[in-house]
């Protein structure tokens, strides 16, 4: 595996730091605070760019989680992808899964400094991103760090005529170190509940979600949901920690998953919920006007 430069931000207020990786994805690889991390390694960055196992904070552009085929419609267009081709990967259905941008080598830096960090990646002027996603247009990724949070902003510029759908998200995986998983307590907003089949795509139906606090003990998720309220606020406790990750604009659709086998819970803003850009349930960042969506992490 090839060498890749991290960049370490740092908080001017606080003890806490932020790794992320441009050359692997510009995935996030650590959230410290000391040596308490509090994002979930799993099976570590080689893994993410040899095999596309997500761990940290990575990016599922331009789509999140799965697709149910291997083709889609928007603005017209028809597009069918190809596993192995053009940065897409498939599940153990064979369903493409995560986008195209895993552990992409293509992120350009433009700006950086003590807590900041700011890349982009120019799908108009790359043939073989363009090919999976013929939406010409420019997607920017700025982090930074400050008074204990993380905040990520990701803004989507259409370069030509076309729309650009927004059906991308983020997977970050977190956990309290120090703390038995049993410990762990999760409060999420009311919501509407999405119930997935057996490849975990929605089946089309919902329910009610009524929010408030469970604890981790015994409970397991691998759960969809949209009707997210601007603003929302999951929170992930255990001990006299807290990780609050806030949807703070242009995220109406989230994924809880927290298998049972690792101590961790990933926590997923979404533009729109799985599927949608096969399904056309989304909205779109329309020419001349860049759509700029953000979330944001504290540890407390």
């Amino acid at each position: 595996m090839p060498e890749f430069e991290p960049v370490t931000l740092r908080d001017p207020s606080s003890s806490m730091t932020a790794t992320f990786v441009p050359d692997a994805g510009m995935i996030g690889t650590s959230l410290a605070d000391g040596d308490a991390e509090f994002l979930g390694q799993r099976r570590g960055l080689d893994a993410y760019v040899t095999a596309g196992k997500t761990m940290g904070i990575p990016i599922l552009y331009p789509w999140a989680n799965r697709l149910s085929a291997s083709d889609y419609e928007s603005n017209g267009t028809v597009v069918t992808l190809v596993p192995g081709q053009g940065g897409v990967r498939a599940d153990e259905h064979g369903l493409p899964i995560h986008g195209v941008l895993a552990a992409y080598s293509g992120w350009q830096v433009t700006a950086q400094s003590e807590n900041t960090l700011t890349a982009t990646v120019d799908f108009g002027a790359t043939p073989e991103l363009l090919a999976t996603f013929p939406f010409p247009h420019v997607l920017t990724q700025h982090v930074a760090l400050a008074g204990r949070r993380l905040t990520i902003e990701t803004s989507v510029s259409p370069t030509a005529a076309a729309s650009v759908p927004l059906c991308f998200g983020y997977h970050p995986y977190f956990t309290i170190p120090g703390v038995p998983r049993g410990d762990w307590e999760l409060t999420t907003p009311a919501m509407r509940h999405l119930p997935v089949d057996g490849r975990g795509i929605p089946t089309g139906d919902h329910d009610d979600w009524a929010g408030g606090t469970q604890s981790l003990q015994s409970v397991t998720y691998d759960d969809g949901f949209n009707e997210v309220p601007e603003g929302a606020v999951f929170s992930l406790a255990g001990g006299d920690r807290r990780v609050d990750v806030v949807f703070e604009t242009g995220y109406p659709a989230a994924q809880l998953f927290a298998p049972g086998t690792d101590s961790l819970i990933a926590i997923e803003p979404m533009a729109a919920p799985t599927d949608a850009l096969r399904r056309g349930d989304y909205r779109s960042a329309m020419p001349g006007t860049p759509e700029t969506l953000r979330f944001s992490i504290t540890v407390t």
